[in-house]
């Protein structure tokens, strides 16, 4: 399975509560953190509803 990387570029300042915890889940809490994740369907489906607050990047 591939592996992406997700980084935080934007604030989930004035952000509805499910995208806040949504970020959570990913394991974002800064700006500018990176973590790595297995792309799994449901990884994916979290990095789809926060598009606007994160960039994507195929390991």
């Amino acid at each position: 399975m591939a592996k992406i990387q997700v980084t935080q570029v934007k604030s989930k300042i004035n952000c509805p509560k499910r995208q806040k915890l949504t970020l959570e889940a990913l394991g974002l809490r800064k700006i500018d953190q990176m973590v790595e994740h297995e792309a799994t369907s449901s990884i994916l489906g979290m990095v789809n509803k926060v598009k606007h607050l994160v960039s994507v990047k195929e390991i």
